[in-house]
């Protein structure tokens, strides 16, 4: 049997979970670990409170604690990394949250990175987390586009508000990489990308693809 990553989209929005499918296309080579993305089905419709974080733990680690024995890896997919740190208690699997892989991977990639967040009333708790990963030296800004969640399927009015977003990081901050700061937006990032002319970071891709290489490697 293929060694089999899972990906969790911690909300309950199954247009997300397609999204963050279609972005792992470029990840599922010839004879390589299987991807299956799910979503959480008691997570609310997107998780954009501190409240909608905490939420989502129990039900989060439970259902890696069901998934133990047939996966070999797991993705939280939620940039806020919820209940990243009682998820590896619950299973000695690699647990990977796209929040800390995708900061850690635009550090490799460009002095001062800068987040696009969905809502201003993200950025504090977002704010919190690069703080105790001790990254906030490296912090250009963190700018919102102002939709919900459910809101990033407008295609034309998410990549306007992406566009102009990652280009106030760039021309107004010194940003010279940018992160994407929700799972929701990963189907803009090439657009992105071609737009600002700095290197734009999808976390899930980045969280992704460092599980699979954790998962080839101790299959060496």
């Amino acid at each position: 049997m293929s060694p089999r990553i899972l990906v969790i989209n911690p909300n309950s929005t199954v247009a997300v979970t397609e999204g963050i499918d279609r972005a792992l296309a470029p990840l599922r080579l010839p004879g390589g670990p299987q991807f299956e993305c799910v979503t959480l089905a008691e997570g609310p419709p997107g998780i954009q409170t501190q409240r909608d974080v905490d939420g989502v733990i129990t039900p989060l680690c439970q259902l890696i604690a069901q998934r133990d024995q047939n996966c070999d890896a797991f993705v939280i997919a939620c940039y806020s990394d919820p209940g990243l740190h009682s998820a590896r208690e619950v299973t000695r699997k690699p647990v990977l949250g796209i929040s800390e892989c995708g900061v850690l991977t635009a550090l490799t990639l460009g002095q001062r990175f800068g987040v696009i967040a969905i809502l201003a009333g993200s950025i504090p708790r977002h704010l919190r987390y690069l703080g105790a990963m001790g990254v906030m030296d490296r912090l250009a800004a963190e700018l919102p586009v102002g939709l919900q969640v459910t809101e990033l399927s407008d295609v034309a009015r998410t990549r306007e508000r992406l566009i102009a977003t990652g280009r106030s990081l760039v021309n107004e901050h010194g940003a010279n990489v940018v992160v994407m700061g929700c799972a929701g937006m990963a189907q803009y990032r090439r657009e992105l990308e071609q737009a600002i002319g700095v290197p734009v970071v999808e976390p899930t891709q980045a969280a992704a693809g460092m599980a699979l290489s954790r998962v080839q490697l101790a299959s060496a």
